[in-house]
């Protein structure tokens, strides 16, 4: 039965794990896949969240078919790209990468992209492409200042987490709200669904309460 079938997050972020419970979706396994994310010359943001999340897909369904356990399974992987215009933010590791991000952001509108794929049981690939726009206030010194001190931004695609302290900067936001915070959960479900997995089966068993 297809409501036996396993998922599989190929993500360790604890905020798309997160965002599956919040959609009654309990991911049998966590399986990373680290690749390298750095854009091609001249990438749209938008090709680079697609090819990103369909690399990371591929690279976990390798190792799940080495390990013997791709049978049965769906296998759900996103990257989520942050751009100002065709300009691609990174996933700021240093201070001075989110301060640049967060001053470039500051008064303006940007773009959230987050690339999915799933990799179905009988190994169909599928992707959709998820995109928001969100304009954030001009941020004063001392906010700059203060959100970098909190250490948020931290890993964050464009410098911040809109889930935290930076959704007070967020002056509007046209699309999906959990698209910006890493994972679409419309389109997620949507995209899971249409492909057979029993999305629903978990709400009707709980299995997915909390």
């Amino acid at each position: 039965m297809s409501a036996l079938h396993k998922l599989v997050l190929a993500s360790g972020s604890p905020r798309r794990v997160e965002l599956l419970q919040q959609a009654g979706i309990e991911p049998d396994r966590l399986a990373p896949a680290n690749i390298d994310e750095t854009p091609l010359k001249s990438e749209h943001p938008r090709s680079l969240a697609k090819r990103l999340s369909l690399g990371k897909a591929e690279k976990a369904h390798e190792r799940l078919k080495k390990d013997g356990e791709a049978e049965g399974c769906y296998l759900l992987a996103a990257d989520t790209v942050v751009a100002v215009g065709r300009r691609i933010l990174p996933k700021a590791e240093m201070v001075d990468e989110a301060s640049n991000c967060l001053q470039l952001l500051s008064g303006r509108t940007h773009r959230v992209y987050t690339g999915l794929c799933v990799i179905t049981p009988s190994g169909k690939v599928r992707q959709r492409l998820v995109e928001s726009r969100v304009r954030f206030k001009r941020l004063s010194h001392e906010e700059l200042e203060s959100y970098l001190a909190s250490g948020e931004w931290r890993g964050k695609a464009g410098g911040y987490a809109i889930q935290g302290l930076a959704g007070t900067f967020v002056v509007k936001l046209v699309g999906s709200y959990t698209n910006v915070v890493g994972l679409p959960l419309y389109e997620t479900v949507n995209l899971l669904v249409a492909e057979g997995y029993k999305v629903h089966f978990n709400w009707l068993s709980g299995a997915g309460a909390r």
